[in-house]
């Protein structure tokens, strides 16, 4: 019988990370250079820094996950959810620098609150995992 293959990243994400890396900065280009700052492009701006953002972080996170492998080991959507993480983390940022109210502390902590959230999840994760094989 045939074993079962980790998916590759170029079958599975590198299609989705160029899509969304396009779509974010063709976006945020097209927002920035043809409108005014009102109240709609300004959100669309936010908007389209999560995809511009988290395109190009899914192979970071792909690479992080294949070279330090966890028990249980990661699906798809756990390095989708991690680079998305890292594109809300940017557009928060960016939303709280427009605002003046930026610091590096709280950018820091901002930080720390995310890899918190996600180490929490990964621990959920991990403690529902049942090998496959075992009822």
């Amino acid at each position: 019988m045939k074993s079962e293959e980790k998916p590759s990243f170029i079958n599975s994400f590198l299609p989705l990370s160029v899509v969304l890396t396009l779509i974010g900065w063709v976006g945020l280009i097209i927002v920035v250079r043809h409108t005014l700052p009102t109240l709609g492009p300004r959100w669309l701006f936010f908007f389209l820094i999560v995809p511009a953002l988290t395109g190009p972080a899914i192979p970071v996170s792909f690479y992080l996950n294949q070279r330090f492998p966890s028990t249980p080991p990661v699906e798809g959507m756990v390095i989708i959810r991690q680079a998305l993480w890292f594109g809300i983390y940017g557009s928060t940022i960016t939303w709280m620098q427009l605002g003046r109210v930026l610091t590096p502390a709280l950018a820091g902590i901002m930080a720390g609150a995310f890899i918190l959230i996600e180490f929490l999840l990964r621990l959920f994760e991990r403690s529902r995992w049942n090998p496959k094989g075992n009822p």
